[in-house]
């Protein structure tokens, strides 16, 4: 018997013009959970496509245990007990739970889809991940939680022994990662192997024994977990030494530019104030449905605020539209950039200066030279990492694209710069370099509020932490007696009612 569930050799991918994967290997235990880190465009999604069946590599070997298996397509991975839970669910909204659950291997009888038995086994499935959901409810009602919940019992509906999550956590919230690390614990006791990809040493943390490093396209190492220090692991992912992930600078925080007083908006926040000045980073954190968003969607005019009121540079101001609050030099980048800050089929030139593009405008016409020129310049000044100002936005890493959002911004005459979740989905080093950006922006004399549930984030760049609790807010730190015990301990403030 293997000592391995799987073990891959050897492995070699080349698409034209590329090696997407140079001689890696990998070994995965029985009921392991095995971490697989990386920067982005380190060859972590052509690895998984080749263990389940997508790609076929030039060269290496792959053996499931102990035995050599070749597939020459996803349905035999899948027939061999494999299956892989993306970051973005592949689900079909329209069709119920189950349906997607059994989608391509359908119970049927007779030449008859057997719908019920198909809800039954749907629903014993969910009971086993302890769902809060039927199996007979429309897959786009559910939460980014939910539907991976669904994408898990899609992998157990086929028995499999092996699952790759792949970034599960990207998109979900402190406490919904929680239910998601407690749902993998699960399926470890019941002797299912899993390798886990993600960018957040939280997850790896919690829930992996040993890691495995890529870095372009190819194998690092691997490394037991309770080993390794966070500099040595970066260190393997980058190449290099962050010697400071968080570069934040000293800086003396000038005048006031933007308080908030007592805004409120019926069902979502109330009663909150807090002011941010020149040169300073706020930090603004807290668990799920805080209203951290809600409440710097309504200073920028995306919803309106019942009562309250915002004031810029000490005079008042009203705001009613996001197209106002740009004007009046504050600016919003926002948690879902890919479809909320970035028109991803255009290039990255057009999608900066796009705020601005009646500047360039005359006589009619465009002067694309300039708007061009504009671009290139505000790309460079945030590293940006791309071909030419022409190249597609969808084309970028999550890091890149990230850094056009904060060109995008940077485009227009800004005091206050919003950053709802910069790093989310990122690697260490874009975010490293995001951080540096920050610093750099307070530099300048911007005023910058950062919303974020990562704790070191917080903790590492932050002047002053606010923060919220059902839409109230339960608590300010300044950035020395700020821990992380004492802002969970305001995160889940009992008293703070909705």
């Amino acid at each position: 018997m293997s000592e391995y569930v799987l073990e891959l050799k050897g492995i070699t991918k080349i698409f034209p013009g590329v090696k997407a994967l140079n001689n890696v290997q990998f070994q995965l235990k029985p009921g392991e959970v095995h971490a697989l880190m990386g920067e982005n465009g380190a060859g972590k999604s052509t690895f998984i496509k080749v263990i389940t069946g997508v790609h076929k590599a030039e060269e290496g070997e792959m053996f499931l245990n102990g035995k050599k298996v070749e597939f020459r397509g996803p349905k035999d991975a899948q027939m061999a007990g494999i299956a892989a839970v993306y970051q973005h669910p592949t689900s079909y909204p329209h069709l119920t739970v189950a349906e997607n659950i059994f989608m391509g291997h359908e119970i049927i009888k007779n030449k008859i889809i057997q719908w019920k038995a198909m809800n039954t086994e749907a629903n014993k499935l969910l009971a086993q991940l302890d769902a809060d959901f039927d199996a007979t409810e429309e897959m786009g009602t559910l939460s980014v939680a939910q539907q991976q919940m669904v994408e898990i019992a899609k992998a157990m509906s086929t028995n499999a022994k092996i699952i790759i999550l792949d970034e599960p956590t990207a998109a979900l919230t402190r406490s919904e990662s929680e239910k998601l690390y407690t749902l993998v614990d699960k399926l470890k006791s019941e002797g299912v192997s899993i390798i886990f990809i993600s960018h957040r040493f939280e997850d790896m943390y919690r829930l992996a024994s040993r890691v495995t490093v890529f870095r372009d396209s190819q194998y690092i190492g691997t490394y037991d977990v309770n080993e390794i220090t966070n500099a040595d692991l970066i260190k393997a992912m980058v190449g290099r030494e962050i010697t400071d992930l968080f570069p934040k600078p000293e800086i003396q925080p000038g005048e006031e530019i933007l308080k908030v007083e007592k805004l409120s908006r019926t069902g979502y926040f109330k009663d909150i104030s807090f002011e941010v000045r020149a040169g300073e980073i706020l930090g603004l954190t807290g668990l799920v449905g805080a209203g951290r968003t809600e409440v710097v969607e309504a200073v920028c005019g995306i919803t309106r605020a019942d009562f309250g009121k915002i004031y810029l540079e000490g005079k008042e101001v009203h705001i009613k539209q996001p197209s106002d609050a740009m004007e009046k030099g504050i600016i919003l980048l926002p948690e879902d950039r890919q479809k909320e800050g970035l028109i991803m089929s255009w290039g990255l030139g057009r999608n900066v200066t796009l705020p601005t593009i009646s500047k360039y405008a005359k006589g009619g016409m465009n002067d694309e030279k300039t708007e061009r020129d504009l671009a290139k310049k505000l790309l460079e000044e945030v590293d940006t990492k791309a071909v030419d100002i022409f190249q597609p936005a969808s084309s970028l890493s999550g890091g890149n694209q990230q850094k056009v959002v904060v060109a995008k911004a940077l485009s227009q005459e800004m005091k206050v710069v919003i950053m709802d979740e910069p790093t989310k989905g990122v690697d260490v080093g874009a975010k490293a370099e995001i951080y540096g950006i920050m610093g750099e922006l307070a530099k300048k004399g911007y005023a910058i509020i950062l919303i974020s549930s990562e704790m070191p984030e917080i903790l590492g760049m932050a002047d002053r932490i606010i923060v919220m609790c059902n839409g109230r807010k339960t608590g300010e730190l300044g950035r020395e007696e700020a821990t992380q015990e004492k802002i969970l301990e305001l995160a889940m403030e009992k008293g703070a009612a909705k």
